[in-house]
């Protein structure tokens, strides 16, 4: 078999699982349960004297109409995942630069929730010398996907089901009424808000019909305003404005080598600046109980330890990523002392390390580096709009 085959074979494979594995995981959302298989495999692990009636949710296990409702979440969400990546793939060629098609990457829990992807890229097979070629991939991409996922938005908003829908998820809501939210968030743990970003707040407020517009808590389960609403974020992550993303590609096109290798370093210190505030505060020590404190005080460690991690590579002076790493702490600990209910994003931390470590900082060189023209230049801050008003400081909110 050509290695031509084999790869398209793999990712025809790739794509058939990602299909069947975010479509699952859009079921699980939309009903606010697992598979029934999962609860099979459950009992199996449990042994022969598991009580079913130990798990009440098995009850309302997910099983073959669910998964086919399921296509409501992973239709629109893979449309605008392959719409971004098929944006870069043909920009590439008419640049005639050798790409492959895009590798899906399915990813499903099975007994917790995941969104079924970790989503897709492309290989760039031969190397891109010209600034101007990296800019127009890069952009290509999300503009393309930022489109396509306003299209599913306004679709999500504009179709919203009526109020009572949300009884077929929970019935034992249906008791209380249209009034259910005055009784059933006494206790909202557990539950899982999507945090406010500019575009996603002009749609609750200007687009949907106020009357349908679901709960806070409830807005997962509807499948197109899920997949929209991931789509913003994944789009807003990409344009970070840093390292190979494609935020990254877009700044060093309209700004250059010299003054992106300043700024990107700069912006990444105030990323993981802002992902890591709050965990640590003074008060936190100041304890009476030596155990507690030398346990917090090995954190806080382990913590500079990681930032030093991911600061390493900015320079070839060791001792550099460490100043950087103590100074952010600092930094911190101020910051959380003037303003104690100031806080940040732990969850963004895990991409912190894997732009620090893997992805880079920095931007690879390019021999070419004329300037971009004016409709370059529009499209690129364009696109640092795009950033701005799809970015959620604190996209999913877990209620503890």
């Amino acid at each position: 078999m050509q290695s031509s085959t084999r790869t398209y074979i793999i990712q025809a494979v790739l794509f058939i699982v990602t299909v069947i594995t975010t479509t699952m995981a859009g079921a699980e959302w939309m009903y606010g349960n697992i598979f029934s298989f999962v609860y099979d495999f459950i009992y199996f692990l449990m042994g022969s004297n598991a009580d079913k009636a130990e798990i009440p949710e098995a009850a309302k296990a997910l099983s073959w109409p669910q998964f086919v409702q399921g296509f409501h979440f992973s239709i629109p969400f893979l449309l605008i995942l392959t719409i971004h990546e098929f944006g870069h793939y043909f920009v590439a060629k008419i640049h005639q630069v050798k790409v492959t098609l895009p590798y899906y990457i399915p990813l499903w829990f099975g007994i917790s929730n995941s969104i079924g992807t970790m989503g897709a890229f492309i290989r760039i097979k031969s190397i891109v010398r010209s600034r101007l070629i990296f800019f127009d991939i890069g952009i290509a991409g999300p503009l393309a996907g930022f489109i396509a996922a306003l299209v599913v938005l306004w679709y999500g908003f504009t179709h919203l089901p009526p109020p009572d829908h949300i009884f077929s998820i929970h019935p034992e809501y249906a008791r209380y009424g249209l009034s259910y939210p005055q009784f059933v968030y006494e206790n909202a743990s557990g539950n899982i808000a999507l945090g406010d970003n500019i575009l996603f707040w002009l749609f609750k407020t200007y687009v949907a019909d106020p009357s349908r517009l679901p709960h806070a808590y409830e807005m997962i389960h509807y499948p197109y305003i899920f997949a929209g609403y991931l789509a913003l974020f994944f789009t807003s992550l990409n344009l970070i404005p840093i390292g190979q993303l494609d935020g990254g590609h877009i700044l060093y096109g309209l700004i250059g080598k010299k003054k992106f290798n300043v700024v990107a370093p700069v912006l990444f210190g105030i990323f993981a600046f802002y992902a890591g505030l709050g965990l640590f505060r003074t008060e936190s020590f100041a304890i009476g109980s030596d155990q507690i404190f030398y346990e917090r005080l090995f954190y806080l460690a382990v913590y500079i330890y990681f930032l030093y991690i991911c600061f390493r590579r900015l320079s070839d002076n060791p001792s550099t990523g460490l100043m950087i790493s103590l100074i952010i702490v600092v930094g911190q600990f101020a910051v959380s002392y003037i303003k104690p209910d100031w806080n940040g994003y732990g969850n963004f931390l895990p991409f912190v390390f894997l732009l620090g470590r893997f992805l880079g900082v920095r931007h690879p060189e390019t021999d070419e580096n004329q300037p971009l023209d004016a409709p370059r230049v529009i499209l690129g801050i364009c696109a640092l709009i795009i950033f701005v008003i799809s970015f959620s400081p604190t996209p999913f909110i877990i209620i503890e």
